[in-house]
């Protein structure tokens, strides 16, 4: 009865109330549900995409700048308090909270579409889209997603350990803005905006991860993919990160971050070491190269010109990159909120530059040797991934990668438990926020049925939605529902801002009384 009155009553029923009002809709309703979430998903980033660019970028100088300068310099905890976790386990934990199973599916695929379909009116299959192609995905998951990633952890882990305010909410790092409206009405808004966001931004994850694993196992056993497989993979998965949420952050999370490092290190090194190794490194390496070169015109493209005249508008930029920056901004706040709960000890630069340095990294890693390889292969004829893509789809187009390298059936085996510890930290990391989220304080870790309360929450709905097909459209939901998030953003970082001036201020007064008692 003590740990229910730490329970923050009017956002946890707010969530679930919101989450609810959308998803009931698009059971009962799914094809009018789905035509409206479209064409309200249209018109944000249709009308609006140039904001998300904007902002994409602006958060990226934004964070160079702190990290860079005085603000850089503030340790969040006590001055003695040495970091929570080893850097290896830190780096491990923030990227598989904010990557996910996702990683293992656009990094192996993601430049096919670029391929066929490449941005700038560039000729499909050319040497030019072959560039494009390689060099796309590695911007797409690079510094400026990290950054959207990292922005919202500023404000929250300033109050959680330089002011010891024992609270995890968005709302409560808008407090020096918004000030008393946090307690009210506008602050449960922000957080059940906020959670309602990454409920149906989850359900991206899901949608993915689910069918890959699934085509692994049909390779291994030669089960076909079916709703039953979907259903127990998900049944599998749920019952991993609930284990992992209810065993908390340094035992649960901990654990599998650590595996899903070492594994997925194996793999990617196997991948390399097996696979076109110099084509690999020199693409890789060509890549980033390319990418810096081009990387304000990729950051800031817009096509204005493309409907007017003969031109065509081919809707590249809102398909990739605002998507792209708008699903990063839905998922920022947890990812947020996560890097504040494992950065105890460290300072906000070590916060930053970890955070964009570890986070692209990993990324690159991804895309530079899985994507590569698959681009390999079809340049060279072994194997024609587009043709698959088109024909079978994108899981069965990466189980097909696989079984060109050797030892492919331990290779897919290895990489479909990748899929599911991918799957299970992401959902495990998440329940973990949500359950801080509607708590008034935390303390230490948030109260564990809490914590398996939304464990659950978070695969019941996607599981619902999945037999009606109405998964990407809770996704899209998401999207569309996160769009105040921009204005949150804007609000996290004056309210830093403002609060870290306060904090250099009140030390310096703090110095001069202590010259004047030593004078």
């Amino acid at each position: 009865m003590k740990e229910n009155k730490l329970i923050d009553w009017p956002t946890f029923i707010g969530a679930l109330s919101l989450l609810l009002l959308v998803a009931v809709p698009l059971v009962l309703f799914p094809d009018q549900g789905e035509t409206i979430v479209l064409a309200a998903n249209s018109f944000i980033t249709e009308k609006f995409g140039s904001l998300y660019l904007v902002l994409g970028f602006s958060v990226l100088i934004f964070l160079i700048y702190i990290a860079f300068s005085r603000f850089g310099t503030i340790k969040l905890g006590d001055t003695q308090v040495k970091p929570e976790f080893s850097t290896i386990t830190w780096a491990a934990m923030l990227f598989c909270a904010g990557i996910g199973s996702s990683i293992l599916y656009w990094g192996a695929i993601e430049w096919a579409y670029y391929y066929t379909s490449p941005p700038f009116g560039v000729e499909p299959k050319s040497k030019e889209a072959i560039q494009w192609a390689a060099t796309y995905g590695i911007f797409h998951w690079g510094p400026i997603a990290w950054a959207i990633y990292c922005l919202p952890a500023l404000p929250i882990s300033y109050f959680y350990y330089v002011k010891k305010k024992p609270v995890l909410k968005i709302s409560e790092a808008c407090r020096p803005v918004i000030g008393k409206l946090t307690d009210g009405p506008i602050g449960k808004i922000i957080d059940v905006l906020f959670m309602f966001g990454l409920l149906g931004g989850a359900g991206t994850t899901l949608a993915l991860g689910a069918p890959l694993i699934a085509s692994g196992i049909q390779d291994l056993t030669g089960i076909n993919p079916s709703m039953t497989l979907n259903t127990v993979i998900l049944l599998i998965c749920t019952l991993i990160f609930a284990m992992s949420a209810y065993s908390g952050l340094r035992k649960g999370i901990k654990v599998l971050s650590d595996i899903n490092l070492w594994l997925a290190s194996f793999f990617l090194i196997f991948v390399f070491a097996v696979g076109p190794t110099v084509f690999l490194a020199e693409t890789t390496l060509n890549s980033v190269g390319f990418m810096l070169d081009h990387f304000f015109r990729m950051a800031t493209w817009t096509e204005p010109f493309n409907d007017l005249g003969p031109f065509e508008r081919t809707g590249f930029p809102e398909s990739w990159t605002v998507f792209y920056w708008a699903w990063w901004l839905v998922y920022a706040p947890f990812v947020g909120l996560f890097v504040t709960k494992i950065s105890r000890g460290r300072t906000i630069r070590e916060m930053i530059l970890g955070t964009l340095i570890y986070g692209t990294i990993g990324c690159l890693l991804f895309f530079g040797i899985l994507g590569n390889f698959g681009l390999y292969l079809e340049l060279t004829g072994q194997y024609s991934v587009t043709e698959v893509l088109n024909q079978q789809g994108a899981p069965a187009a990466i189980m097909g990668i696989l079984s060109q390298l050797p030892l492919s059936k331990l290779i897919v085996a290895i990489f479909t438990v990748l899929a599911i510890i991918f799957l299970a930290t992401t959902f495990d990391s998440s329940s973990y926020i949500l359950a801080s989220v509607v708590q008034k304080e935390v303390v230490d870790e948030p109260i564990r049925w809490n914590r398996l309360f939304w464990a659950f929450s978070l695969s019941i709905l996607p599981l619902t939605l999945m037999y009606i097909g109405g998964l990407s459209t809770l996704q899209t939901a998401s999207i569309v529902g996160g769009f105040p998030l921009i204005a949150i953003t804007v609000l996290l970082s004056i309210s830093f801002i403002k609060s870290v001036r306060e904090h250099f201020i009140e030390e310096k007064r703090k110095d001069r009384i202590k010259e004047k008692k030593v004078s």
